[in-house]
C-alpha cells in the first residue's frame, strides 16, 4: 500500500469526506459516553448549551475564540513559508510579559496612551521571541520545530521567576501573585466582550489583503513553495523569513497583551492557556486561509467551553472530556489526510504471488 497526492479532489468530495469523519467521530464518542453511563444525545446537547445556553456562556465562548483566531493568524504566516513555528505559546507569554511591564509601571498614564503602548510592547515582545529561533534557522540551519517548542518552557519560567520574585505583589500576604492592573491598563468592552474581537476581525482583513495583494505576501508564498525559486528570482530569502517570523511572533504577542489586559487583568503563568498549541491545529485545518480561521476557531471554542460544562453537569472527570475532544479532533484531522492523499494497493505480479 502506498499514498499518492490527490489531483481529483473537488469541493463536493471534500465535504463528503469531512461529513463522514464527523459522523464517525460522533459514533465512536457515543460508544465511549455510553460506556461511562451517560446518554450520548443528552451529552451532545449539553455541550451546545454549555457554549451558547446563555448570554454569559456566549460571551465566554467568544472570549476563548478571540485568542485562537489571532494566534492562528500568526502561526499561519510562518506555516505559509513552511517554517514550523511551534512556539506561539511562548510568544504569547513574552508578549504578555512585555505588555505587563508597562501596565505595572506606567499605570498613571491615561488609557488612550497606555493601551497602545502595551499593544506595541506585546507585539515587539512576541516578535523578538520568534526571531531568536529564526536567526539560528537561517544562519545555521537548526531545527525550528524543536527550538521554538523548547523556548515555550523558557518563557514560562521567566514569568514564574517574576511571579515569585521581582514582580511579586507586596500586598498579596505572601502569596506568589503579580498585582492586578489598574483600570487604565484594562481593555474596554464592546457588547460585553473586550475589544480584542474587533482587533481579531481587523487582523483577518489585513492579513488576507497582505497575503493575496501585496509583494510581501507573494514573497512569503514563493519562499514557502521553493527557496531555490525565491533565490533564483533575486529575493532576499533570509530577510523575508526573519521579517515574516517577527510579524508571526508579534501577532501571537498581541494575544498575550489582550489576555492580561482583557481577561486575566494581571500576568500569570496561565496566560497562554494552551492557545498556542490549539492554534496550530486551527491554522492547519483552515487551510492557512485567514477567513476560514474564524469559523474553525469558533468550533474549537465551542468544544472547549462545552467540554468544560459537561464536566460539571455530569460530574465526569476532565480526562473523559479531553477524550471526547481528542477523538473528534482525531477524525477531523484524519479527514484532511484523505482530502490531500489517497491510498492505493500495490499490484503484485503473478511471480511474486507464486
Amino acid at each position: 500500500m502506498r499514498m499518492i497526492k490527490r489531483t481529483d479532489m473537488t469541493k463536493r468530495k471534500a465535504i463528503k469526506i469531512r461529513t463522514v469523519a464527523i459522523i464517525a467521530a460522533i459514533l465512536v464518542t457515543s460508544v465511549f459516553i455510553g460506556s461511562i453511563g451517560h446518554n450520548p444525545f443528552k451529552v451532545y446537547i449539553s455541550m451546545i448549551e454549555g457554549a451558547f445556553g446563555s448570554g454569559y456562556r456566549i460571551r465566554d465562548t467568544l472570549t476563548i475564540t478571540i485568542p485562537l483566531i489571532v494566534t492562528s493568524i500568526g502561526i499561519m504566516i510562518a506555516f505559509k513559508m513552511k517554517f514550523w513555528n511551534i512556539g506561539a505559546e511562548g510568544q504569547i507569554i513574552v508578549g504578555a510579559l512585555f505588555a505587563s511591564y508597562f501596565a505595572l509601571n506606567f499605570s498613571y498614564l491615561p488609557k488612550v496612551v497606555l493601551l497602545p503602548l502595551m499593544f506595541i510592547a506585546g507585539f515587539i515582545g512576541g516578535g523578538l521571541w520568534a526571531l531568536i529561533p529564526t536567526f539560528f534557522k537561517v544562519q545555521f540551519g537548526t531545527n525550528e520545530t524543536i527550538f521554538t517548542l523548547m523556548m515555550n518552557y523558557v518563557a514560562l519560567k521567566w514569568v514564574t521567576y517574576l511571579q515569585y520574585g521581582p514582580w511579586k505583589d507586596p500586598a498579596s500576604m505572601g502569596f506568589p501573585k503579580i498585582a492586578n492592573f489598574e483600570d487604565s491598563a484594562l481593555l474596554p468592552k464592546l457588547f460585553g466582550i473586550h475589544i480584542g474581537w474587533v482587533i481579531a476581525v481587523i487582523l483577518i482583513i489585513i492579513i488576507t489583503f497582505m497575503m493575496n495583494k501585496t509583494k510581501q505576501g507573494y514573497e512569503i508564498s514563493v519562499v514557502g513553495e521553493s527557496v531555490d525559486t525565491a533565490n533564483y528570482a533575486g529575493m532576499n530569502v533570509k530577510k523575508i523569513i526573519l521579517s515574516a517570523l517577527f510579524v508571526s511572533g508579534g501577532i501571537a504577542g498581541l494575544v498575550g497583551m489582550m489576555q492580561v489586559s482583557g481577561v486575566n487583568q494581571t500576568l500569570t503563568t496561565q496566560v497562554a492557556a494552551g492557545y498556542g498549541y490549539i492554534a496550530i491545529i486551527t491554522a492547519w485545518l483552515s487551510g492557512l486561509k485567514p477567513a476560514i480561521i474564524l469559523p474553525v476557531s469558533l468550533l474549537f471554542a465551542v468544544m472547549i467551553k462545552g467540554g468544560s460544562f459537561i464536566e460539571t453537569a455530569y460530574q465526569i472527570p476532565q480526562a473523559a472530556s479531553d477524550i471526547l475532544q481528542s477523538v473528534i479532533l482525531f477524525f477531523v484531522i484524519g479527514s484532511e489526510f484523505f482530502i490531500q492523499y489517497k491510498l492505493i494497493m500495490n499490484k503484485r505480479s503473478k511471480k511474486e504471488v507464486a
